[in-house]
């Protein structure tokens, strides 16, 4: 009889410890959490019933289920093979950064079941037609040189591509191209080529420099020559006109006044008689008055 009672407690205790845990379960199971950067979708027998923001919730327990969907950017990074505008092969990397529509974000999940399932079937195929679509459209040297309009062309293809679904495209970069290596090495040689024929244009520039240093010093040195020859040209006939004009001066003033010859012959005496004498319209012989 103490056997069966003590069966009995046994059991009481056992059911007890039960129906604790299944409380304790369903308590447990009626709260849930959504991180930042993120949406909840509540689900109810697999079927999309609600979005809830990040934070906590209540849901019911057992019957509902939630999946998060990220409302941050995402990047998708696309490896794909093109041709260029002259039928080069070509392999481009390209990545896109786009966005959930956060307040459609349950509509995204109930056509295409989440996150995944639509970069998949939706924005990826389209991604890679809208950059096949135009990298052809230019020459493998736009491509390296400028490659911010192959950027735009895409992006340009790519949004509206995706007008009808509910993410936003945010920005798309040419990660990498990778060319035929038979074409950089042509397009080294041509550097090559340019980087000498650069170097050979500085050169001969230098020389016509150099050479134009030269004629202008020598034209200088010229003038210079030029200049000093004109200055004493001029000193020269200056020096001329002062002494023509002295003369003129002087043949004036014998001119005017006849004394002044006797008065020069007087200065000018050395005090000696002269040696000889001519007669009167030189009819006379030459006499020796020292004799």
């Amino acid at each position: 009889m103490a056997k069966l009672e003590t069966n009995s407690n046994v059991g009481k205790m056992g059911g007890v410890a039960l129906v604790a845990a299944l409380g304790l379960g369903m308590a447990v199971s009626s709260f849930f959490t959504v991180e930042e950067g993120h949406v909840g979708i509540v689900k109810r027998f697999s079927e999309a019933k609600q979005q809830v923001n990040p934070g906590l919730h209540f849901k019911v327990p057992f019957v509902d289920t939630v999946e998060e969907i990220e409302v941050r950017t995402r990047k998708n990074i696309e490896k794909m093979q093109s041709s260029t505008g002259e039928q080069m092969p070509v392999t481009v990397e390209a990545s896109v950064n786009w966005t959930v529509n956060k307040e459609a974000a349950i509509d995204l999940f109930r056509k295409y079941g989440g996150l995944t399932q639509f970069e998949q079937r939706i924005l990826d195929p389209r991604f890679r037609s809208a950059t096949k679509s135009v990298i052809p459209k230019y020459t493998a040297e736009q491509l390296i040189q400028d490659r911010a309009v192959a950027i735009a062309g895409i992006e340009t293809e790519l949004i509206k591509e995706m007008e009808a679904f509910p993410v936003k495209v945010d920005n798309i970069q040419i990660e990498n191209i990778v060319l035929p290596r038979k074409y950089l090495e042509s397009i080294e040689t041509k550097q090559t080529e340019k980087n000498l024929a650069d170097a050979e244009k500085f050169r001969l520039e230098r020389q016509k420099l150099e050479a134009l240093r030269e004629v202008n010093t020598a034209d200088a040195q010229a003038q210079g020559i030029l200049k000093v020859a004109e200055a004493e040209a001029k000193a020269t006939e200056i020096k001329g006109l002062a002494e023509a004009k002295a003369i003129e001066a002087k043949g004036k003033a014998l001119k005017d006044n006849p004394l002044i010859i006797q008065l020069t012959q007087a200065q000018n005496w050395d005090g000696v008689l002269p040696a000889t004498v001519m007669g009167s319209n030189g009819a006379l012989p030459i006499l020796n008055l020292n004799k």
